[in-house]
């Protein structure tokens, strides 16, 4: 017991860093996401085209390909450096991989929400002047992002969990070395994984009930 609250807090570290690493990427992957949906249904066909293989691509290549190849790819071959620290640098890279996969997600995630605003609406919107960009970002996206609400949340929550992919990207690997040595020092390999299971469930167990009230909130009546 005593090995296991000597290590302790090298391991809620490593648990904040996943909770840093789903903020970041949450938030950027929600931007790209929208705007690899505007470009899947703009009326230009070179957008069109460069969105949907994007997204085909992205969303069946494995989620640690994606961070081996920003580690390996972008950051040792091409030096993308985000800071000359290297875990700050490390954790930007990991951050920058997995909101590229969850965008994708997003992205048809809305795409489906956009399929749910009556076309008369788009038509009307036309009708009285407004561009391509300002009936998608006044009309339809605020409506796609209500209809959508609660697969978001499920995007998030499967974002969540894939942090603990991290270390595919040279991202906290010490704390994946401190958790194998507290196995292998104290036995204690049963509770450390249950005292995991709480810890994630305490973060996506509110995002899935506050998204699917929300949801329930924010229906509209067709």
């Amino acid at each position: 017991m005593d090995e296991l609250i000597k290590y302790a807090p090298v391991l809620a570290e490593g648990f904040l860093e996943n909770v840093k690493l789903s903020l970041v990427a949450g938030v950027v992957s929600i931007l790209l996401g929208t705007i690899l949906v505007s470009m899947r249904v703009s009326p230009t066909p070179v957008l069109r085209a460069a969105g949907t293989v994007y997204v085909n691509v992205v969303r069946n290549t494995p989620l640690t390909l994606v961070l081996a190849f920003s580690a390996l790819g972008l950051s040792d071959t091409l030096g993308l450096v985000f800071s000359g620290v290297p875990r700050t640098n490390s954790f930007w890279i990991v951050a920058l991989g997995l909101a590229v996969y969850t965008s994708a997600f997003v992205c048809e995630a809305l795409r489906a929400g956009i399929n749910t605003v009556p076309l008369g609406q788009a038509e009307a919107a036309r009708a009285i002047g407004l561009t391509f960009f300002q009936s998608l970002t006044l009309i339809i996206l605020p409506q796609a992002f209500r209809a959508v609400v609660a697969p978001l949340g499920s995007v998030m929550i499967a974002m969540i969990k894939n942090t603990t992919v991290a270390t595919a990207g040279g991202y906290l690997a010490d704390a994946a070395a401190v958790m194998k040595e507290t196995f292998d020092t104290t036995g204690a390999s049963i509770p450390i994984f249950l005292g995991i299971v709480v810890a994630f469930m305490v973060l996506t167990l509110p995002i899935g009930y506050y998204t699917g009230w929300l949801a329930r909130r924010l229906a509209v009546v067709r």
